[in-house]
């Protein structure tokens, strides 16, 4: 009896000894998560700890470069409580009133004076200042000179920039082209009586012009493409805010009541990377309860931003004349390479990686991206809001070495975005800068499941699944869409749907989703041209069914074989309908 009792004190303190809590408290400084995961792995080997808790104590984790998971790190769990922040931010200091403004010096970070293109006063994002307020109020463009790399524009839109300009055009034009927004530094403005010539900056303006989609759009009804300028220039209206860092200057209007205790700007990019390889990923790993916040995306300020779509930027792109012969699709009229927006929450190289009750706001670009090399994990039970880009990013769009519109093989099949699971999340505000973005973007991803996931106001899509535009075989199948509410979408574009898809999916279903409440934005080129659901280019083995939406408004464009449509409208239960968004 005596040496059973022996047995199981011995095994208990066995057990005890695996296992190993770290609280960790923001008064520790800003490297105290990575302290503590820097002793967790040292307890590892030296204790022979295998269960390790970070316990991440209430307040603001405040940090200047990325926290880095390893697979040092497997089997961890990081929980924090109720109020529980990384943050990406850094309050500017030093504000005096200067008329009707508040005027503060750029703010250095990490040595270095800060460029930064989100302000936020008091947890509320501020407009960077801007030509209208209204957006409906846009102006048009008149023409197109492709060879000039110029866009012509009516003077009444630019002759308040040109009057106030000294030595150079602090400035940027963001014009909408059909499904995509692309933000064009202004380099020169040349008055031309009632109309104005405007050029821009490289390599945006070279690759702008010389990519055929998306295109600016010029019409015989006056339906041309709109556009609005962002400019100290246009610091007109409370709530406006602008840096000129060429004078190193932040300027702030405020709105009645406003005070300067509480004006924070984004400094870093991404504020937690998961990094494995595909031999050794990071696993098993959970991550719940935390608020992830201000994150940057600085690409736009210093080389511009021409998407092809879905936010994904062009690196080169050009029209094919003649038309590229394809077996068994449909000609190729242009080569396009992107690349791909940063992430507040980027993951390479992880298996069974988790967020869970997690809060993911205020970013620059993507909430959480899982790019290469992931498998299983998922996203539970978040909200996402204030997202610039797309709320959720998942697997490949192509690397920056392949052809957008090639199937994607690659020969070591782990690079795929393998068994995520996106489930019962909320995403609300989402694309709110670059419009061209979506709730929920999956590439070339197989056995992924969306699901009962309420997504709104967001700026094009709701859940995009796909990519390649063409109907060969590739890296994508038994892909799931099922259950989800999406209402209120499109706020700024069109060419859209609730539900859109790319691509050959073998065994892939969208079904038993609730889709309405389109807005319906007066200065897009065709404002009619949207959708509940639509399956795009190349779709093929897709099967459609039982989806609830107000009509039968859908679109199959250049589809491949193999896709079913079933029971999708008004008709479809009640019950069905009742079950869709979250649980």
């Amino acid at each position: 009896m005596r040496r059973t009792l022996l047995y199981i004190f011995c095994l208990a303190i066995g057990t005890l000894a695996q296992a190993k809590d770290y609280h960790v408290n923001p008064a520790d400084g800003e490297f105290a998560i990575e302290k503590a995961l820097q002793q967790s792995r040292l307890d590892r080997i030296h204790e022979g700890i295998t269960d390790v808790h970070l316990k991440l104590q209430k307040g603001t984790f405040r940090i200047s470069q990325p926290i880095i998971i390893r697979p040092e790190d497997n089997g961890m769990t990081i929980e924090g409580v109720k109020g529980t922040v990384i943050s990406g931010g850094i309050k500017i200091e030093g504000w005096k009133k200067h008329g009707r403004l508040f005027v503060a010096p750029q703010p250095t970070f990490n040595g270095q004076p800060l460029n930064f293109r989100q302000l936020y006063i008091n947890g509320r994002k501020a407009t960077r200042a801007r030509d209208v307020e209204d957006f409906e109020k846009m102006f048009r463009i008149i023409s197109v000179d492709k060879k000039k790399e110029c866009l012509y524009v009516p003077a009444a839109a630019v002759r308040k920039l040109v009057k106030e300009h000294k030595d150079r055009y602090d400035a940027e034009l963001v014009l909408h082209e059909m499904w995509c927004v692309a933000n064009l530094r202004i380099k020169d403005i040349v008055m031309m009586g009632d109309s104005a010539a405007v050029f821009f900056h490289q390599p945006e303006s070279h690759i702008h012009f010389m990519h055929p989609w998306p295109s600016p759009m010029v019409t015989k009804d006056g339906h041309n493409s709109a556009f609005y300028i962002m400019s100290k220039t246009f610091l007109d209206t409370p709530g406006e805010w602008w840096l000129d860092d060429y004078n190193h200057l932040v300027y702030y209007y405020p709105k009645e009541g406003d005070t300067t205790d509480d004006i924070e700007v984004p400094a870093i990019e991404t504020l937690l990377k998961v990094e494995g390889t595909p031999d050794e990923p990071v696993k098993n790993v959970k991550i719940s309860n935390i608020t992830f916040e201000k994150s940057t995306w600085l690409r736009p300020s210093e080389e511009g931003h021409a998407p092809l779509q879905a936010g994904m930027y062009l690196i080169e792109a050009y029209k094919v004349k003649p038309k590229i012969e394809r077996v068994d699709d449909h000609k190729l009229d242009n080569q396009g390479w992107v690349g791909r927006p940063s992430a507040a929450i980027l993951l390479n190289g992880a298996e069974d990686v988790s967020f869970t009750h997690c809060t993911i706001q205020h970013t620059g670009a993507t909430g959480i991206d899982y790019h290469r090399y992931t498998k299983d994990g998922g996203i539970f039970d978040c909200t996402f809001t204030d997202i610039a880009g797309s709320a959720i990013v998942a697997g490949s769009f192509g690397e920056e070495n392949h052809e957008a519109h090639l199937p994607y093989n690659p020969s070591d099949e782990r690079e795929i975005c393998d068994g995520l699971v996106i489930n019962n999340n909320y995403i609300k505000d989402v694309a709110n800068e670059d419009w061209g973005c979506i709730g929920i973007a999956a590439g070339f991803v197989k056995n992924i499941k969306i699901t009962h996931n309420e997504i709104s106001d967001v700026s094009y899509t709701g859940i995009s699944l796909g990519w390649g535009w063409n109907r060969q075989p590739c890296a994508m199948k038994n892909n799931l869409v099922h259950a989800n509410l999406i209402h209120h979408y499109a706020k700024h574009m069109y060419d859209t749907a609730g539900v859109y898809t790319l691509g050959n999916q073998p065994n892939t279903f969208i079904t038993e989703n609730v889709v309405r409440d389109i807005y319906t934005p007066g200065y897009a080129h065709d404002p009619h041209h949207w959708f509940y659901l639509y399956t795009d280019e190349g779709s093929s083995n897709i099967t459609v069914k039982d989806n609830w939406t107000p009509e039968e408004k859908y679109l199959q464009n250049a589809n491949g074989p193999g896709n079913i449509w079933e029971n999708n409208g008004p008709k479809v239960s009640e019950t069905i309908k009742a079950q869709a968004g979250r649980r």
